[in-house]
């Protein structure tokens, strides 16, 4: 992909070609040091194998809409981003304790064969996967460092590294302080914006920016696209996590459930009910095993009080909000096209 035509899949397949060459040697290298760390490593591996580089094509645009050519190392660079989310991924399923991603066993799960029948396998295999995510996080920094592109231009994007991380751990801390505690609205849209938004879509659209050389103007645009996109994209999830195909979204229905998550769905629906629909809501949340009937009762509530069409509306605003502020930057054509399909991309998709 060299022209100004986006075409998502030949982005996709270049990411995945860095990410499949990138981890499979640092897998190695790992795996080296002892035999026993094969299992360990064949995680580091499976944590790239899926994803839609959503992440990184933000990246791609924040430098290209500043009128930067196509570049390998660009793509490199970019495809870092996914190495931050596969760390945030295996660490949001540690501290969820959920059991599929993708359709396939998350890493803790993946890793209680490693540890063998002990007394607390269950407690080693978490570890385990606790380390594979630092690892990830570890090596989308490397992997940034070496992407090839002037020493000059990383000096420029790297101090919002350190901002992503304190952002995005601000926002797990939260959401693990918020649980359980009484539903809100604004806080569970705090806990999205700092735990998704920010390192979904703003800050890599900032780093692309910023390793470009994009001006004050264009950061800030960058900003007002892409908090309320980044909102829009897990308000999405919010209800794919309920309402989605499992098929489709490769996760457990049950999860936000069970973990009594802070999820918008669940504040907007407790917001709108009455004494006798909390109380039903109240017996159902937590329950170890909330599928089948339990599941299905939750969903007749929530579409009883019209909390997913809430929610739909919150995810129109806010992509409307970021398509107003896209069109207030005077990007090139391609550019702007490109970050709008995108905008659609992220809010409108069935995983």
């Amino acid at each position: 992909m060299t022209s100004d035509r986006w075409e998502p899949d030949a982005f996709k397949a270049r990411v995945d070609e860095v990410l499949r060459q990138f981890v499979a040697r640092e897998a190695d290298e790992f795996a080296a040091v002892d035999p026993m760390l094969g299992a360990v490593a064949d995680r580091l591996e499976a944590a790239v194998a899926y994803g839609k580089r959503l992440r990184a094509a933000f990246c791609y645009w924040g430098w290209r809409a500043v009128g930067q050519p196509d570049s390998d190392a660009l793509v490199r660079a970019a495809a870092s981003m996914e190495l931050v989310h596969a760390a945030a991924v295996v660490h949001d399923d540690l501290i969820d304790d959920s059991s599929l991603r993708h359709g396939q066993p998350t890493a803790h799960v993946a890793l209680r064969e490693a540890v063998g029948a002990r007394a607390d396998a269950d407690g080693a295999a978490r570890s385990l996967a606790m380390l594979v995510g630092d690892l990830l996080m570890a090596l989308a920094g490397q992997l940034f460092a070496t992407s090839g592109l002037p020493a000059a231009y990383l000096v420029r994007a790297r101090p919002l590294w350190a901002v992503m991380a304190r952002e995005l751990i601000a926002g797990e801390c939260l959401e693990i302080l918020r649980t359980g505690a009484g539903p809100d609205t604004e806080a569970s849209l705090k806990v999205i914006r700092y735990k998704t938004a920010k390192y979904t879509v703003e800050q890599p659209l900032l780093i692309g920016g910023a390793l470009a050389g994009a001006g004050a103007r264009l950061r800030e645009g960058y900003s007002a696209y892409g908090l309320p996109l980044g909102e829009a994209f897990q308000l999405r999830d919010d209800l794919l996590g309920l309402f989605g195909e499992p098929e489709h979204t490769g996760k457990a229905n049950a999860d936000d459930v069970r973990g009594r998550r802070p999820t918008t769905l669940l504040a907007e629906a407790w917001r709108l009910a009455d004494d006798t629909e909390r109380e039903l809501l109240h017996s159902l949340l937590g329950r170890d095993d909330p599928d089948g009937e339990g599941l299905d009762a939750v969903r007749e509530v929530m579409r009883r009080l019209r909390a997913p069409d809430r929610i739909e509306d919150m995810i129109h605003v806010r992509v409307e909000e970021a398509l107003g502020a896209l069109r207030e930057l005077d990007l090139p054509a391609h550019a702007a096209g490109t970050l709008t399909a995108l905008a659609h991309s992220a809010a409108v998709r069935l995983s």
